[in-house]
């Protein structure tokens, strides 16, 4: 498959921060809320598939950045039954090339980018791990205690680069 192809990944990006606890709100109201674990800032490029979707999921459960006895980053979500927050957010997409104000066209239209971020939601949650989010299209406020601080991008054009 080759970049830019029908089905062929583009750019899901998904900014991953180790916390302590977080939670997110809207209109005053806390809509989700976590402990220990991951909170996941995603972004949905125009192009995008379910299979990025799931390929990203799959990425953030499995990434090794909590510490074992050692101290070293040897454990996943998924081996410290971390919990996920997880927020959609277009503006990881901004280009910033031109000018001083970020183009967001390479985001998905709205319509499509809602479908997969629920289709990532999905992928999360069937991993048996406590999955809060925040509201789709909304303006929200994003409360983050980052442990460490850890602060990984996560961009599925790791895995297919441009030809």
């Amino acid at each position: 498959m080759r970049w830019g192809e029908a089905g062929a990944f583009k750019k899901v990006k998904a900014l991953v921060q180790r916390v302590s606890k977080a939670s997110v709100s809207v209109a005053g109201e806390v809509v989700g809320q976590i402990g220990q674990g991951l909170v996941v800032f995603l972004g949905i490029s125009r192009g995008d598939t379910e299979r990025a979707a799931q390929y990203l999921a799959e990425k953030t459960v499995s990434l090794r950045i909590f510490s074992d006895s050692e101290g070293r980053f040897n454990l996943s979500a998924l081996d410290t039954w971390g919990e996920l927050l997880v927020v959609s957010q277009f503006t990881l997409l901004a280009d910033t090339k031109k000018g001083r104000r970020p183009s967001f066209t390479d985001a998905a239209p709205p319509e499509k980018a809602e479908i997969l971020f629920e289709r990532f939601l999905s992928h999360i949650r069937s991993s048996g791990l406590k999955v809060a989010s925040g509201r789709f299209q909304q303006h929200m406020l994003v409360e983050i205690h980052n442990d460490g601080p850890v602060t990984i991008m996560l961009d599925s054009k790791e895995k297919y680069p441009e030809p």
